[in-house]
């Protein structure tokens, strides 16, 4: 028998974490995100860009819902639209890291990406021992 050759063009990455892992994170870790919205197409595609990335989802169609799990899921970080941001940030445990899904996010949920990063790493920084 002969094996088989490599057909890669570039390094092996399979084993560096990638999206929501970082170096330094725990084994199994990946941030929870919880996306709060009704406009189906817009939360499925954050949705399904935000597990590509390895982030761990749960989605609810309105903030009076997120509020009643948020206790129970213990999100990472919730994203969501102005108004209901101001409301999740009123009524949601202290400390819960909150990012308000802009016009141009809406578009191109790629760009929620760094925004969700930035905030993950200023909690962590806020949380760590000095």
């Amino acid at each position: 028998m002969t094996t088989s050759s490599e057909h890669r063009q570039s390094p092996d990455r399979r084993r560096q974490p990638r999206g929501g892992r970082r170096t330094g994170d725990h084994g199994d870790f990946s941030p929870l995100v919880l996306l709060i919205g009704d406009e189906d197409p817009v939360t499925s595609l954050a949705e399904a860009v935000l597990a590509k990335l390895r982030f761990a989802v749960a989605t609810s169609r309105s903030v009076d819902d997120a509020l009643k799990v948020v206790t129970g899921i213990k999100p990472d970080i919730v994203v969501a639209g102005a108004e209901t941001a101001e409301r999740v940030r009123a009524s949601a445990p202290d400390g819960l890291a909150v990012v308000v899904m802009t016009d141009e996010m809406r578009r191109d949920p790629e760009v929620l990406i760094p925004a969700i990063r930035a905030t993950l790493r200023a909690r962590a920084r806020k949380s760590s021992p000095a």
